[in-house]
């Protein structure tokens, strides 16, 4: 970048954050990313990097820092298919694990095929909100919708299990939408799943031996699973298969 873009990474911190410094705050909202969807792999570490870097320039500790998960974006595509998208809302998943005090929403059901700036802007509000009172003000509400936690595989089925279900999950809209399962070949199709209790059970006619599940693995996810506070599951993967974002190694490139 030149010295007159405006986008270049010195301009965006000295011009719009730097200034703010002096200031006390309560916490901070970040709803960024899309930019970086060609370098999801990267974000892993440069938005953690980030937080941390802003936390100790303002000195106040660690200061609640909530972000909002990307919205689907792009054509809706009928069959399993890699994605950057993806990939970088996995990325954002993991920060909430890896970095205290950071909460994440969930806007899978807002999403534009054509517009990358959606137009509700009413549910990230309120769920960031809801956000807030917890991680900010300490209430005990439920603040997430549910996040993948293991998955059993019990014969031809993944039974997967989850944190954050709140009062339970729920189907929103009909039966659940936005799965699919792969065996050993790494292949993934689209799969049949349905709650039982606290888990939600996965499994495909064209897949004996399940290894991997997906949720929402797409550019513009069409998934429907909810707790009953009212909250989307974030869209993940079980698996762990090299991402199409992930820089090559200098031993690889060589």
């Amino acid at each position: 970048m030149g010295p007159e873009n405006p986008s270049r990474p010195s301009a965006l911190y000295n011009a719009m954050i730097a200034p703010l410094v002096p200031y006390a705050l309560r916490g901070a909202i970040w709803y960024q990313g899309e930019s970086n969807a060609s370098r999801a792999y990267e974000y892993r570490t440069l938005f953690s990097a980030m937080i941390e870097d802003w936390r100790s320039q303002w000195k106040q500790g660690d200061f609640p820092f909530l972000f909002v998960q990307l919205a689907p974006f792009m054509k809706i595509e009928p069959e399993p298919r890699e994605s950057n998208w993806a990939e970088l809302r996995e990325a954002q998943l993991l920060t909430t694990s890896r970095v205290p005090k950071t909460g994440m929403v969930v806007i899978t059901d807002v999403g534009e095929e054509d517009d990358i700036h959606p137009q509700q802007k009413a549910p990230v509000g309120e769920r960031l909100a809801v956000a807030a009172r917890a991680i900010a003000y300490g209430e005990r509400i439920e603040y997430s919708g549910p996040i993948y936690l293991s998955m059993k595989i019990d014969g031809g089925r993944a039974v997967l299990s989850f944190k954050h279900t709140g009062r339970g999950l729920e189907a929103r809209g009909g039966k659940l939408q936005g799965f699919a399962i792969a065996g050993p070949d790494n292949k993934f199709v689209s799969a049949e799943a349905r709650i039982e209790g606290d888990k939600v059970v996965v499994e495909s006619s064209q897949v004996k031996q399940p290894v991997a599940v997906r949720y929402g693995w797409a550019n513009y996810p069409v998934v429907n699973l909810w707790n009953k506070d009212g909250l989307p599951a974030s869209p993940f993967r079980t698996d762990d298969l090299p991402m199409l974002t992930k820089p090559k190694s200098d031993a690889a490139s060589r």
